[in-house]
């Protein structure tokens, strides 16, 4: 056989081999996937893997690992509802604990408060007690809300930033000195105790409030004038609107301080009872479980207060998170 008839035969048997060569035959299990073209192969078991990560992704979601609790412990992370509750429970547990072995002989043991709540609800009508002060309070937030958001919306006037600005200042005041004014300009009683309340609540919430309007950018009025908006009607949509989830934030924060005054003003007239007045009688017997219990009750329905307030928000202002990192 001639030299060309020999390259001719081994350029033949050349093209029927496949292109990849002897290298790309495929191992026992392997296969192509489909649609990939030539050359391209699975190690056996790869094709399950995403099947075995789409399967074990709920699981492992549901189960916070060591490394998101770790998380914790780091700055700017944002740790999952699941392990934000095992957190809350640890610690939780961990103050219980504390509290059980204290050292504190004249501190009451969670038995002992329990006993005492127990006692107290049935024996001293802890429950009426409660709602009687948790009506009260419910009424003097109302007439804080219209009062506090009148003084600040009316702040876009420059007539009344003076008195707003007074107002304000009233947080530097105690109660002592004011209950006598009180008493004279209402009387005594039940609107005695809703003016102090009134009063507690509104110089914080003013202060609060006016300066979430004084932080309002200038492009967002320079946005609305473009619009061809008037100057009432610009302050309706931006300040009124536009800062109406902010306002509920505020009454969630300053909610807190009518529990926390509530004890002082029902002290000052008892004609009507409530918890305030039921604690101070039990802390001049100096019935520490009863007043633990007591105090732990308010927190309770103080901490009920504050989630509902805060669910309400975001069921009216759902947008209102959207923009925030920890949340």
């Amino acid at each position: 056989m001639s030299v060309p008839e020999r390259g001719q035969e081994a350029a033949a048997g050349a093209s029927e081999r496949p292109a990849g060569g002897a290298d790309d035959r495929l191992p026992p299990g392997a296969s192509e996937r489909p649609g990939s073209g030539a050359g391209h192969r699975s190690a056996p078991g790869a094709g399950d893997q995403p099947a075995r990560a789409r399967e074990a992704g709920p699981e492992s979601a549901r189960k916070p690992s060591w490394r998101a609790l770790a998380a914790a412990f780091l700055p700017n992370r944002v740790l999952s509802h699941t392990a934000l509750r095992l957190l809350v429970g640890v610690q939780v547990l961990v103050l219980v604990l504390v509290w059980w072995r204290s050292p504190f002989a004249l501190l009451p043991r969670p038995g002992e408060v329990l006993r005492a709540l127990q006692e107290l609800w049935f024996r001293d009508g802890l429950g009426r007690e409660l709602w009687t002060s948790f009506m009260l309070n419910l009424e003097a937030l109302g007439l804080t809300l219209v009062i506090s958001l009148a003084l600040s919306y009316l702040t876009v006037l420059p007539f009344f930033r003076p008195l707003a600005m007074a107002v304000s200042k009233g947080r530097f005041l105690g109660m002592i000195g004011l209950t006598l004014v009180f008493t004279l300009m209402v009387g005594g009683g039940h609107q005695l105790k809703v003016a102090l309340l009134v009063f507690s609540m509104t110089v914080f919430f003013v202060t609060s409030m006016a300066e979430v309007i004084l932080e309002i950018p200038r492009e967002k009025f320079d946005h609305a004038r473009t619009l061809r908006m008037s100057e009432w009607r610009v302050v309706w949509e931006v300040v009124v609107l536009g800062t109406a989830d902010r306002a509920l934030e505020v009454l969630r924060q300053n909610a807190a301080i009518g529990w926390m005054m509530l004890t002082m003003v029902e002290g000052i007239s008892r004609s009507e009872g409530g918890v305030g007045a039921l604690l101070l009688n039990q802390n001049k017997h100096f019935r520490l479980p009863q007043v633990f219990a007591i105090q732990a009750l308010i927190l309770l329905l103080g901490l009920l207060q504050d989630y509902g307030i805060g669910l309400f928000k975001r069921l009216v202002f759902p947008w209102a998170e959207l923009t925030l990192e920890r949340r």
